[in-house]
């Protein structure tokens, strides 16, 4: 398989060549690497040409006529590149060697995932460990993971922010179903193209954390150590969510995310047999609609939580009586 690095660059000067170095250093080397800059004003551009210069492989550099934010650029070099395999990579972290082997070997084994992604090592910013993996700040627990084996990563992924894109990769043939990247979601590149593709293909996970995920005041999202509940627990589903992004995420912004991707999933069906995927999201829209406008006297919202608890969306898309409980007393 052909495989195709699509990297994002803007001022990363600071950490770029580490980044670079990690790639060129990797077992299985990509078959082309695609860089997108975002107009940045320092070296950035100079040490891309100067890795280029050297590079075992090919290395293909764009200057965006005008800055694009994250999302666009990503969604540029994505569309650039030539692969059957695209892996996206940040500017600011370094690889493990086996990063790119390890992802191959697992499409190879599983020829029906569409996209793969790792576990990573939460590192400051001269690489030192912080003591916490990326999926402890994500909240992607046991739990989750057997859902997603189960083949309920999508029930698992619509939030957004499970997948971070310098773990991902995903088969090209996805592209037309995935951009453009919508920049007006509560979720970012990364999220929206792991939802996407869950829709409509198995998603496969390494456990193994392939990445130095590296922590640093200039980076866009981070990796908050996660905070231990009144019991000792980890937080769990939405509260998950808000202490990843560091910020309260609401029902109205989850079905806007959901909203979107079913109008995407509409407008592929025929490309990429897109039915299963649109009635299960229709189902969980109507649960989180329903969480969303809870009526306020006592009756009537027991009688709707009731209807939730009934049909088992509860169960299916929440945490069960707990959060049947919850909006009762709310």
């Amino acid at each position: 398989m052909k495989i195709s690095v699509a990297m994002c660059t803007y001022n990363g000067a600071r950490y770029l060549r580490e980044q670079l170095e990690s790639i060129a250093a990797q077992g299985r080397l990509p078959d082309e690497l695609v860089v997108c800059d975002d107009r940045s004003s320092d070296s950035t551009r100079e040490i891309v040409a100067e890795f280029a210069a050297s590079s075992p492989f090919a290395v293909r550099a764009y200057r965006n006529e005008r800055n694009l934010g994250s999302t666009k650029n990503f969604e540029r070099a994505i569309s650039l590149c030539e692969g059957e395999i695209i892996a996206l990579s940040d500017q600011d972290d370094v690889w493990s060697p086996l990063k790119l082997r390890r992802i191959e070997e697992r499409f190879a084994r599983e020829p029906g995932a569409g996209l793969v992604f790792t576990d990573a090592e939460v590192v400051d910013e001269e690489l030192r460990p912080l003591g916490y993996r990326l999926w402890e700040s994500v909240g992607f627990d046991l739990a989750h993971r057997r859902l997603v084996r189960g083949g309920r990563a999508l029930d698992v992924l619509l939030p957004g922010w499970t997948v971070t894109g310098a773990t991902m990769a995903f088969r090209s043939r996805f592209k037309n179903l995935v951009l453009d990247i919508p920049e007006d979601l509560a979720l970012i590149h990364d999220g929206w193209i792991a939802l996407l593709i869950a829709s409509v293909a198995d998603v496969s996970f390494i456990e193994e954390p392939l990445v130095k995920y590296r922590q640093h005041a200039r980076q866009q999202i981070g990796a908050r150590a996660r905070k231990a509940d009144e019991d000792g627990g980890a937080a769990t589903g939405l509260d998950a969510i808000r202490e990843a992004i560091g910020r309260p995420i609401s029902y109205g912004e989850m079905i806007g995310i959901g909203s979107r991707a079913r109008l995407r999933l509409a407008e592929r069906r025929d490309a990429y047999g897109c039915d299963v995927a649109l009635a299960r999201l229709d189902a969980r829209l109507k649960h989180l609609r329903a969480r969303a406008s809870l009526p306020e006297g006592k009756l009537k919202r027991a009688r709707c939580v009731l209807g939730e608890l009934l049909s088992r969306r509860y169960h299916l898309y929440s945490n069960g009586v707990y959060s049947a409980v919850k909006d009762l007393l709310a």
